[in-house]
């Protein structure tokens, strides 16, 4: 089987993850594989706001997608998504994994294929917390150890219940869930429709980049910030 996900190691400072303090499979198996690159590093050194259900928007050339973050379920994972935002990694990225009726995913490469990386520790797995891999669903993307998840993320355009955690015993972690999608389904839809191609034995690099012109947290309040969805 193919892999759907590619992850690069990430190895933001330590000293800013410390700073997060407390707040802060084969056919699965090979969903994930952790390809040795090299390329931009970026550091981040500033801890993300305290809020337990943060919202994130990406710009694209596509169209706006919203997504409401659980810092309740996923802490670590929001934490070093948020960490990353506040130094602008995600900004003029591509969607570098795109397959069709199944996932789309960003967080590795440049529309010029330069791959950036971050120096922050991996993630370790969060994906016990009772959320699923369901459409609409943000996931962590990761290699095969299930604690290598790091700036990489996917957004589910189905239910992908063969995703989601079984058995630690097993070996079938499945891959952490982090947030949902609350605004843009439509954008990410039209994205998995995109022509695609192999490139370097890689599936699913969109003919045409997709960019992430922009990634934030929304401000609750500010003028044409997107409201919180309802739980």
């Amino acid at each position: 089987m193919s892999t759907p996900f590619r992850r690069v190691a990430s190895a933001v400072s330590r000293a800013g993850i410390a700073a997060l303090a407390v707040g802060a499979v084969a056919a699965v198996a090979a969903v994930l594989s952790t390809p040795a690159c090299t390329g931009r590093r970026e550091a981040a050194n500033t801890p993300p706001p305290p809020d337990s259900m943060p919202v994130v928007v990406l710009e694209t050339s596509m169209g706006r997608i919203v997504m409401q973050l659980d810092r309740n379920r996923a802490p670590r994972t929001v934490d070093n998504i948020l960490l990353h935002l506040g130094v602008n990694f995600y900004d003029g990225l591509i969607f570098h994994r795109v397959l069709r009726d199944f996932v789309v995913q960003t967080g590795m490469m440049t529309p010029d294929g330069m791959v950036r990386t971050s120096n922050a520790p991996p993630v370790a797995i969060e994906s016990e917390n009772g959320l699923r891999n369901v459409r609409g669903s943000v996931g962590l993307a990761r290699g095969d150890d299930p604690n290598s998840g790091g700036v990489q993320f996917y957004f589910s355009v189905r239910d992908n219940p063969r995703l989601n955690f079984i058995a630690r015993e097993r070996g079938r972690w499945g891959y952490t869930v982090f947030g949902r999608v609350t605004e843009g389904m439509d954008v990410v839809d039209r994205i998995s429709r995109v022509r695609t191609a192999t490139v370097n034995g890689e599936e699913g690099m969109p003919l045409q980049p997709i960019v992430v012109t922009r990634a934030y947290l929304a401000v609750p309040g500010a003028p044409g910030s997107p409201v919180p969805a309802r739980q």
